[in-house]
């Protein structure tokens, strides 16, 4: 039976309609702060175990995050003083080499060496296109629009640096009375559901991240290992690139195989280095996938691997690669929120509609 229109109802539906109203607005104008806030829910959730154990062990929670934070800077000053050098010094040489000549020279290099076995394609193919191509992206004209965009960068790694570690502290500290406040608002109806879906997406959340960060470190590390035993001079910064790219199922390890490529051709001015980059690869891949996936990273998302292939697809389509990177965490967080509010109207008698019970035949007897 269909509930009548009341001025008490619409004037909730206009409420609600203008608190999402104003929270897209706010999202779009303020980006960079969510994307700062999630950044830092995200951190608290690889630290708060660590933070759990030092409370148990009788240190106060103020005290354990502190130390945590102060490990973590730590740990990504000492990373940034040794690795970002050497970083640079690899970019600044591969830079010194992308060079218009000898862009020119490895790109007429390669097209002999594929004109030699596919003779049907016409000379020229190859070098005409890259040529085109490093032209727009070595354009002297577009330096006053990269510097800017450069300067926007630093200027939010700033904000960044300041406001991350904050809002990660008091996400630690206060993120159990923060859900308490949240629940306050949920109806007694559904309060249940509610604190269960939470729980159940927290946990797996962070069990998630936690598998991610470790599988991704060990898949850069490894990857660089084997590109220097490939000869590889950039294999540094191509390692940590395949580390980062790996927290992409699919698309990460190609993105991988096809950077190698490139950064061995662009060394070497030929093909000498292809096949060890591939192997190298390749020698990561399998160890991710026969070691890594099953004993650290597991099935934390517990979705099948085709469906994950198109939530992939669709975050790509959807907003490019940081749309790729949110896809598996958001449909884990759909998934979870569907199955629950499932298994709360199979199992919870409050979500049943009550039919009134039917009235009782009329006695004729009674009537006379």
């Amino acid at each position: 039976m269909n509930r009548p229109i009341t001025a008490d109802r619409v004037f909730r539906w206009i409420t609600v309609l203008s608190v999402i109203s104003i929270a897209g607005v706010i999202l779009y104008l303020y980006s960079n702060l969510v994307a700062y806030a999630a950044i830092a829910m995200v951190l608290s959730y690889l630290l708060e175990p660590l933070v759990n154990k030092m409370q148990r062990i009788g240190m106060p929670r103020v005290a354990g995050i502190s130390v945590t934070l102060a490990i973590l800077i730590l740990l990504l000053a000492w990373v940034s003083t040794t690795f970002i050098p050497i970083l640079a010094h690899q970019m600044s040489l591969l830079a010194g080499q992308l060079t218009m000549d000898n862009i020119q020279q490895i790109t007429r290099r390669i097209e002999q060496s594929i004109l030699e076995t596919i003779t049907v394609l016409p000379e020229g193919f190859l070098q005409e296109n890259v040529t085109t191509l490093a032209e727009g992206l070595l354009d002297t004209g577009r330096i006053p629009e990269l510097m800017s965009g450069l300067i926007g960068l630093f200027t939010n790694l700033f904000y960044a640096i300041i406001v991350i570690p904050l809002a990660t502290f008091f996400f630690l500290k206060d993120g159990h009375t923060i859900r308490r406040d949240l629940l306050r608002v949920v109806p007694n109806r559904y309060f249940e559901t509610t604190l269960t879906l939470i729980d159940k997406v927290e946990r797996q959340l962070g069990r998630y991240f936690r598998s991610v960060l470790i599988q991704c470190s060990l898949v850069g590390f490894f990857a660089w290992i084997f590109l220097s035993m490939a000869d590889l001079a950039n294999a540094t910064s191509v390692g940590i690139t395949i580390g980062v790219a790996n927290t992409i199922p699919y698309f990460g390890p190609l993105l991988g195989y096809i950077l190698s490529i490139i950064i061995s051709i662009i060394e070497t001015g030929d093909f000498s280095l292809v096949l060890p980059c591939i192997l190298a690869v390749l020698a990561v891949q399998l160890m991710d996938n026969v070691l890594f996936q099953p004993l650290i990273f597991s099935r934390s998302a517990n979705m099948h691997p085709v469906a994950i292939l198109f939530i992939i697809i669709i975050g790509a389509q959807t907003a490019g690669m940081i749309g790729m990177l949110v896809a598996i965490p958001i449909a884990t967080v759909v998934k979870i929120t569907i199955s629950q509010i499932l298994w709360s109207f199979r199992n919870y008698q409050v979500y049943r509609i009550e039919t009134p019970p039917p009235l009782p035949p009329a006695n004729p007897e009674s009537n006379r």
